[in-house]
């Protein structure tokens, strides 16, 4: 009797065959119930279809942009339960991301955005800041001319005393 299995599984069966490490493709085989041969075959008709069609790599939910993620949390803002569920299976990530990444973006406004005083005191820093490189930038400068004038006059008094 044939049995036909569902894609679902057949994915999840490749998926434990090719991160076996060094078990044997038979034992993996024999740990999902199913035959060796059926097995080998599905190993053929993925290897065929990632020949044909290319699919684009996922991304692991630490390597999201902040934009990206903001879409996701936008997309998924009214979906609840097997709806939200299923969206992340289609995007790779899971529910716990999501609130995860909102979380961190909630933090980061009412944390991270420096308020008006803060802002002002920054800018007054920096002005100085630059202030104080552009004087060093001067006296850099004026010490650099002082030494190659210091050099021209020792070579002038050189020169009259020969």
């Amino acid at each position: 009797m044939k049995s036909t299995y569902p894609e679902g599984f057949i994915e999840q069966a490749l998926v434990k065959v090719f991160s076996r490490g060094d078990r044997t493709v038979r034992s993996v085989a024999e740990d999902l119930n199913v035959n060796y041969h059926t097995v080998k075959n599905w190993m053929k008709r993925k290897a065929a279809d990632k020949t044909v069609q290319r699919p684009l790599k996922e991304k692991r939910p630490q390597d999201w942009s902040a934009e990206e993620q903001l879409v996701a949390l936008h997309e998924t803002h009214g979906l609840s339960g097997e709806n939200l569920n299923a969206w992340c299976r289609e995007k790779g990530l899971f529910a716990h991301h999501l609130t995860g990444w909102k979380t961190g973006f909630c933090t980061l406004t009412k944390v991270g955005m420096p308020g008006t005083g803060e802002v002002r005191t920054l800018r007054d820093e920096n002005g100085q800041l630059k202030r104080e490189l552009v004087r060093k930038d001067k006296a850099l400068a004026e010490a650099a001319a002082l030494l190659i004038l210091q050099k021209k006059f020792r070579a002038l008094w050189e020169d009259e005393v020969k």
